[in-house]
């Protein structure tokens, strides 16, 4: 696999980069000014209004939102993507992570302990709608950490159920994934990660891609997605049929 002009294509030691370490990156997918435009439209269109999701309008704005749809499926992300999975790509989900000033510490985690998919096989992108600095809490993770899966506890601070228990690894060699607007990365559903609090006077925003392929079952109906929910054939196509589907909207 090598890039050229044409193609956001990974070269060889990019993808045996992602298999040692659980993600890549960052990666541009658009310029600070173009994210901008982006931006407006979200704060004004998006984090405004209702969504399909009845108990939170951050999450799957990819049914509703032009802007999000062409956001999640980019072809910046998409086609790295297509390196690691393969040429037919499922976007499953869509989800704001909006930090404002004080926002609270997520604990460390792995990511497949939260969803409804079987078998439990997706790659993420998070992609920056603001500038995502150590100050405003960008994402920190730990590279390595997705050859094995850890077990999960309750975790006793705000705002997040479940953490990996500590015990059970080390925290050393993490690193901060500090973006630019239109900038992402890309990560395992296993590779431990954690964003502090929120210690600056600016709003942290970014959202989240989840992809995956056909022949993951994704429970669409159940929490944390919605009643209804549909996802989207980002590349290639579906011969399978476990899934609900629909175009931009």
């Amino acid at each position: 696999m090598k890039a050229n002009q044409n193609s956001y294509a990974l070269s060889r030691a990019e993808v045996d980069f992602f298999v040692e370490n659980g993600y890549l990156g960052p990666y541009t997918a658009m310029p600070p000014a173009e994210m901008a435009q982006i931006r407006a439209e979200i704060e004004t269109k998006v984090l405004t209004t209702d969504g399909p999701n009845p108990r939170s309008r951050d999450q799957s704005r990819h049914m509703d939102q032009p802007v999000i749809f062409d956001l999640a499926t980019h072809p910046a992300i998409i086609d790295r993507i297509a390196c690691l999975l393969g040429p037919d790509l499922v976007v499953w989900a869509t989800n704001f992570w909006n930090k404002a000033p004080g926002g609270a510490e997520i604990p460390w985690h792995q990511d497949i302990n939260f969803w409804p998919i079987e078998p439990p096989l997706n790659t993420s992108a998070w992609i920056a709608i603001d500038e995502v600095t150590v100050e405003n809490s960008c994402v920190q993770i730990i590279p390595g950490s997705h050859r094995e899966s850890l077990p999960h506890i309750k975790n006793t601070g705000k705002g997040f159920g479940k953490m990996a228990d500590p015990a059970s690894f080390e925290a050393a060699g993490a690193i901060n994934m500090e973006l630019k607007p239109g900038e992402f990365f890309i990560f395992s559903e296993r590779t431990l990660h954690r964003s502090s609090k929120n210690t600056s006077d600016k709003r942290r925003l970014g959202m989240s891609v989840r992809v995956t392929l056909p022949i993951v079952h994704v429970n669409q109906d159940s929490s944390p997605l919605h009643e209804g929910h549909t996802a989207i054939i980002a590349k290639g196509k579906d011969v399978m049929g476990f899934n609900r589907y629909a175009g931009r909207p």
